[in-house]
C-alpha cells in the first residue's frame, strides 16, 4: 500500500512537471510567434506601402537588403512559434519532433556561422578591405555589385575609402578615371553646409579636401555599429541559451507524452 501511494505520488509529480513544461513551452513559443508576426508585418508593410516609403528604402541597397533579412527572420520565428505552440498544447509528438529538429538545424547553422566568422576573421581587417577596394572598385559602374555597394556605403556614412581618400591612389578607379582623385560618392552631399555646385563637384573630384568626405569608411561604420555589435553579441548568447532550453523542453515533453 505504501509503495502504491509512493508510485501514485511520483506519477502525479511527474504529470505536474510535464504540465508545467508544456505551458512554459507554450508561453515561450507564443512570444516567439508574436515576434515573428511583428517582423513579417514590418517587412511586408515596407514592401507594399503605398505612401512611398518603399521607394526610400529601395534607393539604398543596404536598407533594401535589410528588409529581406527582416522578412526571413520573421518567417522563421513565425514558423517556429507556431510549431512549438501547436506541439505543446496538443501534445503532438510529430510537431514536437519537427520543432526539435528545426531548432537543432538553426542552432547548428548559427554555430557553423560563428566558427566560419572566427576562421575568416582576417578577411575583416582594414588591409583586406583596402586591397579589395584598390583592386575591384570602378567608381561609376552601377551594374557591378561591388562598386554599387561601396557607393552606397560611402554615401550613407559620409565617408571615403577604407582608411581615407588616399586609398584610391594607384587603384583600378584611378586607372579608369585618370582625371579624378576620388569618386563622386566621396563628395559632400546637399545636406552639408558646403555649397554644392558644379564647381564644388569638380573641386571634390580633383582632390580638394574642403569638398570631400575625409573620414575612412572603416572607422565610420565601426563607430556607427559599435553599440549594435555589443547588443547583437549579447542577444546571440541569449538566443543560443533559449534555443538550448527549447530543445530540452521539447524533448522532455516528447518523451513524457504517453
Amino acid at each position: 500500500m505504501g509503495q502504491g501511494e509512493a508510485s501514485a505520488r511520483g506519477t502525479t509529480m511527474e504529470g505536474d512537471c510535464l504540465s508545467c513544461i508544456k505551458y512554459l513551452m507554450f508561453v515561450f513559443n507564443f512570444l516567439i510567434f508574436l515576434g515573428g508576426s511583428f517582423l513579417l508585418g514590418v517587412g511586408v508593410w515596407v514592401l507594399v506601402d503605398p505612401t512611398g516609403f518603399r521607394e526610400i528604402v529601395a534607393a539604398n541597397p543596404l536598407l533594401f537588403t535589410g528588409v529581406y533579412i527582416i522578412l526571413g527572420m520573421g518567417g522563421m520565428l513565425f514558423l517556429l512559434g507556431f510549431l512549438g505552440c501547436c506541439g505543446a498544447i496538443r501534445e503532438n509528438k510529430c510537431l514536437l519532433l519537427f520543432f526539435f529538429m528545426l531548432i537543432l538545424l538553426i542552432f547548428l547553422a548559427e554555430l557553423a556561422a560563428a566558427i566560419l566568422a572566427f576562421i575568416f576573421r582576417d578577411h575583416l581587417t582594414r588591409q583586406y578591405f583596402t586591397k579589395e577596394l584598390k583592386r575591384r572598385y570602378q567608381g561609376y559602374n552601377n551594374t557591378d555589385v561591388f562598386t554599387s555597394t561601396w557607393n552606397a556605403i560611402m554615401t550613407t556614412f559620409d565617408c571615403c575609402g577604407v582608411n581615407s581618400p588616399e586609398d584610391f591612389k594607384e587603384s583600378l578607379f584611378q586607372r579608369l578615371n585618370q582625371n579624378h582623385m576620388v569618386p563622386e560618392a566621396c563628395c559632400h552631399t546637399a545636406s552639408r553646409t558646403v555649397d554644392v555646385s558644379s564647381n564644388s563637384q569638380e573641386q571634390c573630384l580633383s582632390g580638394n579636401m574642403l569638398y570631400r568626405n575625409n573620414k575612412g569608411c572603416y572607422s565610420a561604420v565601426v563607430d556607427y555599429f559599435e553599440l549594435y555589435i555589443y547588443v547583437a553579441g549579447a542577444l546571440a548568447i541569449v538566443v543560443l541559451t533559449i534555443e538550448l532550453f527549447a530543445m530540452v523542453f521539447a524533448m522532455c515533453l516528447f518523451r513524457g507524452i504517453q
